[in-house]
């Protein structure tokens, strides 16, 4: 049976069972109990070397449940990482490079102004101020050619240092892939793959569902709906069949904004009366409720 085909037997029964809610039972709306599913799907390509889990186990988020071969994936990290490491070690050190021609010209300033104070007293020849003053002015412009070539250097090589990181990078994040995690804790609903098969990206794996916080999916009316808002709180009894039931505690968490198996045209105030409303009566789980499960709520007054 798919979900149309019982959300329209769901509906059904909450207009076939209205006009006697006086008996003992005195149930306004019914349903069936449903949870939220999540479809795990591979992220990489690749044998699966293990997958330890089966139908029925709870899983946790965050836990690895099944690992894909990763060796190639492996080596091209081993490949990334040598690349960035070669990147790094060519980056050239600026200072150092610069500092003997620093030491130039720190030189041939304390010998300008030595120079300087020899012609002041007429030990020297302006000429020899000159030589000395045009020296420093030789190597302060080899130094600002020499910092220009290192620092295009510098950037032309962080660059490849930055590409080299990004790649590593993306190698890690396709390695961290190929462990297979639940992304909810809950229950495994269903194994689709087995060890040894070849799993490929969007490929499903399995499917889990949070089974201990489950929502009973009925309808009500138009004029039931009237006195529901998000927020209250209604007894749920799950139906077992015969007289078997349990009571629950429930929330109503979500409302439909629209109708479903309307007519066409609502003529009368009676038909207006038959329209029915989706909602989702959250429901604490404690292990007897199954998924399908038909269910039925009481408004409390």
């Amino acid at each position: 049976m798919n979900r149309l085909t019982m959300k329209f037997w769901a509906a059904a029964c909450v207009l076939l069972v209205l006009p006697g809610c006086n008996d003992d039972r005195n149930f306004e709306a019914a349903g069936t109990f449903e949870a939220t599913e999540v479809t795990v799907s591979s992220e990489a390509s690749g044998r699966i070397l293990w997958l330890s889990l089966v139908e029925g186990d709870t899983v946790q988020p965050n836990t690895v449940v099944g690992v894909i071969d990763s060796v190639q994936l492996y080596l091209a990290k081993l490949q990334a990482e040598q690349s960035l490491a070669s990147a790094r070690s060519s980056r050239p050190d600026v200072e150092k490079q610069i500092a003997a021609l620093k030491e130039q010209i720190t030189k041939q300033e304390y010998e300008q102004a030595r120079v300087k104070k020899l012609v002041e007293a007429n030990a020297a020849t302006t000429k020899q101020l000159d030589d000395v003053t045009a020296q420093i002015a030789v190597l302060r412009s080899q130094l600002a050619a020499q910092e220009s070539a290192l620092h295009n250097n510098v950037g032309s090589v962080d660059a490849q240092i930055a590409a080299a990181e990004l790649q590593v990078a993306q190698v890690e994040d396709r390695l961290a892939k190929c462990k297979i995690y639940s992304p909810v804790a809950g229950t495994v609903l269903a194994r689709y793959v087995e060890e040894g098969e070849y799993a490929v990206q969007g490929r499903p794996l399995f499917k889990v569902a949070d089974l201990r916080h489950v929502y009973l999916r009925a309808y009500v009316t138009s004029v039931q709906l009237a006195d529901m808002v998000l927020g209250d709180t209604v007894t749920v009894y799950a139906d077992f069949g015969g007289d078997k039931r349990r009571e629950y505690e429930g929330t109503v968490r979500w409302i439909s904004s629209e109708s479903e198996f309307s007519p066409k045209s609502i003529p009368t105030k009676d038909d207006r009366a038959n329209l029915v409303y989706a909602v989702k009566i959250a429901v604490e789980n404690d292990g007897y409720i199954k998924l399908g499960m038909y269910g039925e709520i009481a408004l409390r007054k």
